[in-house]
């Protein structure tokens, strides 16, 4: 009656190292993907800007099933989407593996995307459930921390992989840490009593909306015929007006805007919008301006990606304990204003920059941007109510989301617009992005 009985220290242990583990081998998944896109579109004999469908289509999965699957979690709990989750992304792996053409490719990493917004959107939560209150700030600057690693060695792994085969073997890799993840989650997990149910009605047009919504930048991006990216933006907006009065009065929303009434989580959510926009463009874009507009090869580019996640990784954990001492606008400000002075610093680079001018301007970005992380994540979970950190979960990953589909759409735009200088133009915008990333976490300072 009183639901499971608490964690034991070892139980709690091996149930963060699951959650971490996990959300390590998607950070991983996601940044050899960006890192092997020239790579791939020279493969698959695409254009750069139609290349970018191989994370446009995985972003739109993403956000099209993040919500449903977060409500989901406080449904059947967080353990079993999680479980769920790892299986699929086990054959969706497998998919993108065997893929022999840009439209294979395209459909497997949208699968890839629907198992992935299923581990996203319970990851925090089950953070939540297994890390002590007062030690929260340290719990996800450790998951923060994590996602740094796997952004870090994302690119090396790239670079060691491309150096010797093709691009397939990159997804082998994920298969095989799907596989170990869901060995370790299984028994690990903690198992949380149900809650509501989920309506299917309201599932269907949270997916609508956000599926449509993402569907319209991409093809916009694109400059695709104006019927359909305008089709899709009016079917966003009527699909949004429905769930938006289907809704009304829920206590537990599956589009949470009740929780966006709260402004330190309302301004968090923007910061974190910004900020992943920022990451989007850099992610997306960097490859495409060190192998292009800087003539560096495949192998040479994974390596000139680490310094930023790496260090990352590096300030994560002391952001994280940093934040339990210190107010996240002043710490995520600061680390945004930094971001915003690297991207601009990596833009005015000349073409005969060596690698350590490059390097140094990546770690920059890392500081920044770990600086951020960490504080941000903290501020959102404990700003949002005890029994609805599997919305505010969901909130999380979707601000994170929206921001890099965003800011991939954005460089895709880039590249349509100004051909060559097409990169540059992205990393100026990431500067821009960074920013107001920053103008919107300093002001949570003045919140009581």
């Amino acid at each position: 009656m009183g639901g499971p009985p608490p964690l034991t220290a070892r139980q709690a242990f091996w149930a963060l190292v699951s959650a971490l583990l996990t959300v390590g081998m998607s950070s991983l998944d996601m940044a050899m993907a960006n890192t092997a896109l020239p790579t791939i579109a020279a493969s698959l004999q695409v254009a750069p800007a139609q290349s970018v469908w191989v994370i446009n289509a995985y972003q739109l999965a993403m956000m099209a099933s993040l919500l449903p699957f977060a409500a989901l979690g406080d449904w059947l709990g967080p353990r079993r989407v999680c479980l769920g989750g790892l299986l699929g992304f086990v054959l969706a792996s497998a998919a993108c593996a065997l893929s022999q053409d840009m439209t294979q490719l395209t459909l497997a990493r949208a699968a890839q995307g629907l198992c992935n917004g299923a581990l996203m959107s319970v990851n925090l939560a089950l953070v939540k459930l297994v890390v002590p209150a007062d030690r929260l700030g340290r719990g996800v600057g450790l998951n923060a921390l994590v996602v740094g690693l796997g952004f870090t060695l994302g690119p090396t792994v790239t670079s060691a992989v491309l150096a010797l085969a093709s691009w397939h073997w990159l997804f082998a890799i994920s298969i095989v840490l799907a596989i170990a993840a869901l060995l370790l989650a299984w028994p690990a997990l903690p198992r949380t009593p149900g809650g509501h149910g989920v309506d299917p009605v309201t599932a269907l047009l949270t997916a609508t909306t956000f599926g449509a919504l993402m569907g319209a930048m991409a093809t916009a991006a694109q400059r695709m015929a104006w019927p359909l990216p305008l089709g899709l933006a009016l079917l966003a907006l009527l699909a949004g007006a429905l769930l938006l009065r289907r809704q009304a009065g829920h206590p537990a929303p599956m589009l949470p805007v009740d929780l966006l009434r709260l402004p330190m989580f309302s301004l968090s959510v923007l910061t974190s919008l910004a900020a992943f926009a920022t990451q989007g463009l850099a992610f997306v874009g960097l490859p495409f301006y060190f192998q292009y507009s800087l003539g560096h090869d495949a192998v040479t580019t994974g390596l000139l990606m680490t310094p930023w996640a790496g260090v990352v990784a590096l300030a994560a954990p002391v952001a994280g304990r940093l934040s339990d001492h210190h107010p996240p606008g002043l710490l995520g400000g600061v680390g945004m204003a930094i971001l915003a002075l690297g991207m601009a610093a990596i833009a005015a680079l000349p073409t005969s920059a060596g690698p350590l001018a490059i390097g140094a301007c990546m770690a920059l970005c890392g500081a920044g941007f770990g600086l951020f992380q960490a504080p941000n994540l903290k501020a959102l979970m404990s700003a949002a109510p005890a029994g609805r950190i599997g919305g505010a979960s969901g909130m999380v990953a979707m601000a994170r989301l929206t921001g890099q589909s965003l800011g991939a759409a954005a460089v895709a735009l880039c590249f349509s617009l100004a051909g060559p200088a097409g990169p540059t133009w992205a990393l100026l915008l990431g500067a821009c992005t960074a920013t107001l990333a920053a103008v919107a976490s300093g002001a949570r300072l003045r919140l009581p």
